[in-house]
């Protein structure tokens, strides 16, 4: 393990800090990109790329439509609804599982996607910014962005918010069901021996190379940022070889429908989409989530506006709309993940959220948790993944 590298203070301002994220040429971002786009070619891809300057948001009057690209399940509907009802413009969700697939989606659309609204994590937003896969806010057109708490402003990605703003920011572990497990589990280490007896056959994965590939590392208390090669092939070894024919799905969201269901045993899960599932299921007292150690991740995702949007008043609205503190609270208790809004978690316990003990935590948790760096193994990162896939046939 690399002990000079220090957790990420999400609780700390990082206004000025330098970017953590180490030197990503273009054309190793467009590498993985085409890897997780499949056979979309995307050699010849430029930024800017569309045929006519997008439209550019000006406080004008909004655009009757809205579309947004995020991930799943990750909005309340009743903001969703009410901003329709508010200001008019229809919302359209579409949905991906990856930052991986969100990139190929933009990259080989080149400004033309449709989208107006992206929600990329922190990491890979400088190499959007630098690929011009996003467009620049006004910010005169987002004064809600005075209800965020200071800490979750400023981040190393984007210091001064001229791109983002954090939408939520959680962490990766696992959901177990304690019926068919009967030991405790509290380590990656205990997730991967579960998934090679009781669980075998009904674990799940993210669909997600950052905690698949992530989670060997953090079994391991290995940097799981290393570009060591022999670190990287030891983990696709693992990972290929070992554990994913054990592995039944991989699901980035199965407090959709596994956890409720009953339909997997062990399930990687980010904490919010695991909050879900268990207040969806019939038995809740039936699964258990785990924070693992001895260390997992922390990320953060980010509202922003893709380049080409083709409806840029309504993506400022929207966004702004969702920063108000009832619009905070709202999708806080929707989606289970710390909205990054002032005062939120006695705002959250004083509205009697329920499960507030898997959106918030403690310092000595967040000591566990650290951020992805976006660098040159992210090429083998994607392939690992590829081939896991692969080799799990699921």
């Amino acid at each position: 393990m690399n002990e000079s590298r220090n957790p990420l203070r999400i609780l700390a301002p990082e206004a000025g800090a330098p970017v953590i994220m180490r030197e990503l040429s273009r054309r190793r971002f467009l590498s993985f990109a085409a890897l997780a786009g499949g056979a979309t070619v995307l050699a010849a891809c430029a930024p800017g790329g569309g045929s006519s300057p997008a439209p550019q948001a000006t406080g004008g009057d909004l655009e009757g439509s809205l579309s947004v690209y995020t991930w799943g399940d990750y909005d309340s509907p009743d903001v969703v609804s009410g901003f329709t009802d508010e200001l008019g413009p229809k919302v359209t969700l579409d949905s991906y599982s990856s930052n991986e697939e969100l990139i190929a989606k933009l990259v080989a659309a080149k400004g033309t996607s449709g989208y107006d609204i992206v929600v990329p994590t922190g990491v890979f937003i400088p190499q959007m910014i630098e690929n011009g896969l996003l467009e620049k806010f006004n910010k005169d057109l987002l004064p809600n962005m005075a209800n965020m708490d200071p800490a979750f402003l400023g981040r190393s990605w984007d210091p001064t918010n001229d791109y983002s703003v954090c939408k939520a920011w959680g962490t990766t572990g696992y959901v177990y069901d304690k019926t068919v497990i009967t030991r405790e589990l509290t380590t990656w280490a205990d997730f991967f021996d579960a998934a090679q007896n009781e669980a075998s056959g009904k674990t799940s994965m993210s669909d997600d190379p950052a905690g698949v590939v992530g989670s060997y590392f953090w079994a391991n208390h290995i940097n799981w940022n290393t570009e060591d090669p022999d670190e990287l092939e030891a983990a696709r070894a693992f990972l290929v070889e070992t554990i994913a024919p054990h592995i039944s799905a991989f699901d980035s969201y199965p407090g959709t429908n596994a956890i409720p269901q009953g339909t997997q045993v062990l399930m990687q899960a980010w904490n919010g989409d695991a909050r879900l599932g268990m207040l969806e299921s019939s038995d809740p007292e039936r699964w258990q989530w785990v924070l693992p150690g001895p260390e997992t991740e922390l990320w953060m995702d980010n509202w922003a506006i893709a380049a080409g949007a083709p409806h840029p008043e309504a993506a400022h609205a929207f966004i702004n709309y969702s920063m108000t503190p009832e619009n905070l609270l709202l999708n806080l208790d929707y989606i289970g993940y710390n909205v990054g809004g002032k005062d939120m978690e006695q705002t959250a316990i004083d509205a009697g959220v329920e499960m507030p003990e898997l959106i918030f935590f403690d310092p000595a948790m967040l000591e566990m948790m650290y951020e992805q760096e976006l660098n040159d193994s992210q090429t083998t990162r994607v392939e690992i993944w590829n081939e896991m896939k692969a080799a799990a046939g699921a």
